[in-house]
C-alpha cells in the first residue's frame, strides 16, 4: 500500500525545479501510507519528504500548508511545508491533472512501537500534544474546516455496514450502533470540551523520535476543527493500548499534557465519552475502508478497535479517568 501514482524520471526532474531543489540523485517509495502516494527525495541540495495528495482539491492541499506552516512558525516540532517558486507551498504534478505535490525538509527518526512506549515517553509526548493544542488555539476559529469523520459522516459509513450480511460483523454493529447512539445523547457535553483545530490522527506512527526526544510531529491530513478532548482520546487509544489498556501509560500521557495545558472542566467531562467515540470511528472506518473493500492489511484489522471500545465499555474507563 502507499504507491498510487508512478512517477517517470521526468516527472521527478520538474517536480525538484518546481520547488528549486536541485538536481534528483534519488527516489525512494515509502509505502507506509494508506491515502496518498509517499516518497523519501534525495537531490544534490538535501533529503526531501515528498507527498503526492491523491484526491484532494487545491483548496484542502492548500489549508493544510497554512495550517501545518503557521504551526511550524508557532515552535510546533513539524516540518514546515517548502515554498514552490512560484510562491505557493505545494505544486502541480506534471502529467498527471489535478493532482498536487507537497515536499517537507526530512526529519530524522524513528516510531515507537506498542512495547517500546514507557510512562515517561507517554508523559513527553503528552506534553508535546498539549504544545501542539496550545498552538492551534492560536488559529483563527475561520481555519476551523468540519472532520470527514464526525458524527453524520459515522453514522453514514455504520448504515453501510449495517445493510451487509456477515456473520462476522454482527457483533461489530450491535455495539457500533450503541455507541453511536450513546455519542449522539451526550453530544452537548462534547460540545462543552475545548474546541480548536485538531491533528485527529496523532498515532505513533505519526510521531518521530529521535535519542528519547520527538523530533517530529507528522501528517495533518485529518487535522480539522474540533474537540481537543477527543484529540486527546484518539491519542490514548494508540499510545496506551498493548492489546489491552494501559492505564499507566494513560495517566502519564495525561499528566504530561496537563503540566502544559491544563483540562478545563468541559474537556475532563467529555474525554471519557471521546475516548469510546474514537475507539468506534477507527472500528468503523476499518471495518469500511479496509474489511468491506477486502484490503490484505493485518494491521489494520477492525477487531483491534472493537477491542477498545468493549474494554472502554467495561470497568477500564473508570481507571482511566480516575486521576481526571
Amino acid at each position: 500500500m502507499g504507491t498510487f501514482t508512478v512517477l517517470g524520471e521526468a516527472e521527478l526532474t520538474q517536480l525538484a525545479e518546481s520547488f528549486g531543489l536541485g538536481e534528483v540523485q534519488k527516489y525512494v517509495p515509502i509505502a507506509a501510507g494508506t491515502i496518498n502516494t509517499n516518497f523519501e527525495l534525495v537531490t544534490d541540495f538535501g533529503t526531501y519528504f515528498v507527498r503526492v495528495n491523491e484526491g484532494k482539491a487545491e483548496a484542502d492541499v492548500a489549508w493544510e500548508a497554512r495550517v501545518v506552516a503557521t504551526l511550524a512558525a508557532a515552535g510546533v516540532v513539524t516540518p514546515p511545508p517548502i515554498f514552490a517558486l512560484d510562491g505557493r507551498p505545494y505544486a502541480p504534478l506534471a502529467g498527471h491533472h489535478g493532482k498536487w505535490c507537497s515536499v517537507f525538509a526530512w526529519r530524522s527518526g524513528h516510531h515507537l512501537a506498542a512495547d517500546d512506549v514507557t510512562p515517561e515517553l507517554a508523559s513527553r509526548f503528552g506534553e508535546c500534544l498539549a504544545g501542539l493544542h496550545v498552538a492551534a488555539l492560536t488559529l483563527p476559529k475561520a481555519w476551523r474546516r468540519g472532520s470527514i469523520y464526525d458524527h453524520d459522516h459515522l453514522v453514514a459509513r455504520f448504515e453501510k455496514i449495517a445493510r451487509v450480511s456477515d456473520p462476522a460483523l454482527a457483533k461489530a454493529t450491535r455495539i457500533i450502533d450503541e455507541e453511536l447512539n450513546l455519542a449522539s445523547d451526550v453530544a452537548s457535553i462534547r460540545r462543552r470540551a475545548t474546541q480548536g483545530i485538531i491533528h485527529g490522527d496523532l498515532f505513533r506512527d505519526n510521531v518521530l523520535w529521535d535519542g528519547g526526544q520527538i523530533s517530529a510531529i507528522l501528517d495533518f491530513e485529518q487535522a480539522s476543527g474540533g474537540s481537543l478532548a477527543y484529540d486527546i482520546a484518539v491519542c490514548i487509544n494508540d499510545w496506551c493500548w498493548t492489546g489491552a489498556p494501559r492505564i499507566d501509560l494513560a495517566h502519564a500521557l495525561l499528566a504530561g499534557y496537563q503540566r502544559v495545558r491544563p483540562l478545563s472542566a468541559g474537556d475532563r467531562e467529555a474525554l471519557p465519552y471521546e475516548v469510546r467515540a474514537a475507539a468506534t470511528r477507527f472500528t468503523i472506518t476499518r471495518i469500511t475502508d479496509v474489511y468491506l473493500a477486502r484490503v490484505a492489511n493485518p494491521e489494520k484489522d477492525f477487531r483491534a478497535f472493537l477491542a477498545r471500545v468493549e474494554a472502554w465499555r467495561g470497568q477500564s474507563l473508570g481507571e482511566l479517568t480516575s486521576t481526571l
